[in-house]
Order: C-alpha cells, then sequence, then structure tokens
C-alpha cells in the first residue's frame, strides 16, 4: 500500500495544475513510482479538481484487471518509469500556450530569464499521423526521454511530457515553460501584432 503522504502530494498538485489550466477535468494524467514495478496513476474520466483516494489506482508493470480503469497514459507512463532512471513522478498536461506555441513552430527559445535559465531551447517532438499516436507514444516518449537526456517534452498539438524525480521541480518546469510561452506571445503580439517566429 502506497504511503499516504504521496497520494496527498498528488490530490494537491493535480488541483494546483487544473486551477492553471495545465489539466483539464478529464484531460490529463499523473502518477507516482513506488516500487521498481509499481506505480500509481489516476483513473480514467478523473475529474482534476476534486480528486480523492479512489480517484488513484495502484498498478504493476505486469497487467490486470486494473489497467482497465487506469489512464489512458498509463502505458506511457510505465514506460518511463522502466527505462528512465531519474523518473520518480511523470505527468501529462496540455498547457494551453505551450501547446498552441507547438503548433507553428520546432523549437521553443524562451526570452524571459527564468524560462532560458531553466531550457536555453526546446525542441518540439512532432508525433507525425495522430491517428496512431497512442499506439506509438508509450515507445516513443520514453526513448525521448532516454535520447535526448531531458525532463521535460514537448509534443506538437499534444501536450507536454514531464518526469523528474522531485514533485513540485516536475510542476515548477511546466509552470516556467508555459509562462515563457505566454510572455512569447504578449511580446509578439505588442510588436508586431502577428506571431513573428524564426523557423528551423
Amino acid at each position: 500500500m502506497w504511503e499516504r503522504t504521496v497520494i496527498d502530494e498528488l490530490i494537491d498538485v493535480s488541483l494546483s495544475m487544473f486551477r492553471k489550466n495545465f489539466l483539464g477535468i478529464f484531460h490529463g494524467s499523473l502518477s507516482a513510482k513506488l516500487e521498481e514495478d509499481h506505480f500509481l496513476i489516476n483513473k480514467r474520466e478523473s475529474i482534476f479538481d476534486e480528486m480523492r483516494n479512489d480517484d488513484f489506482i495502484e498498478l504493476y508493470a505486469k497487467r490486470d484487471y486494473r489497467w482497465k480503469q487506469a489512464s489512458i497514459d498509463a502505458e506511457i507512463h510505465n514506460n518511463i518509469y522502466k527505462y528512465v532512471s531519474h523518473a520518480k513522478y511523470v505527468a501529462y498536461t496540455m498547457p494551453p500556450y505551450t501547446t498552441a506555441y507547438s503548433l507553428d513552430i520546432t523549437h521553443i527559445t524562451p526570452k524571459d530569464y527564468f524560462g532560458y535559465q531553466a531550457f536555453r531551447e526546446l525542441e518540439i517532438y512532432d508525433p507525425g499521423n495522430f491517428d496512431t499516436w497512442y499506439e506509438r507514444a508509450p515507445n516513443e516518449v520514453y526513448r525521448y526521454f532516454k535520447q535526448n537526456n531531458r525532463k521535460i517534452m514537448v509534443i506538437k498539438g499534444y501536450g507536454v511530457y514531464t518526469c523528474h524525480r522531485d514533485l513540485p521541480t516536475l510542476v515548477k518546469n511546466i509552470a516556467i515553460l508555459e509562462n515563457s510561452c505566454r510572455l512569447l506571445h504578449f511580446s509578439q503580439e505588442h510588436h508586431s501584432g502577428r506571431k513573428n517566429y524564426t523557423l528551423r
């Protein structure tokens, strides 16, 4: 059984991210690794501003009946925990400014101090055909983290995957990136009245 503090942390964080519009009512996923082949994740149809103990479910790497109740993203989270050594927490979010920027550019280059210090530049991952994305995502997401030594992955038109050994830092990284994209949006709107992206 998980320790009470872990589920309390996830409930607090899910509410905070919901209030910032990083998670939707039934959209997104949040998990914590408990042991080597054992993690805790939200159930399908979770309402992230009203999470309770029974909105989370324990999963083992070996599939059983509980996987049917878990988030649609559970297999992606499982592979991240299996192959990415620093991953203790994983989140899938859809922060609006970051996701909107991902539609038109190939890289995000923050121009504010905090974003630049945290990321310098982030490549946007193009998932290609959305019709087959959920079949490919469990392998493509963990491979991105492993090959690029990153803790954050921006996926074009889909959202952001983040993993970290520390939950507050995971949330902070999403917030810093979203604020950078928000500032870029207002800066470009102010200077030109149109998007002025540098395509690569």
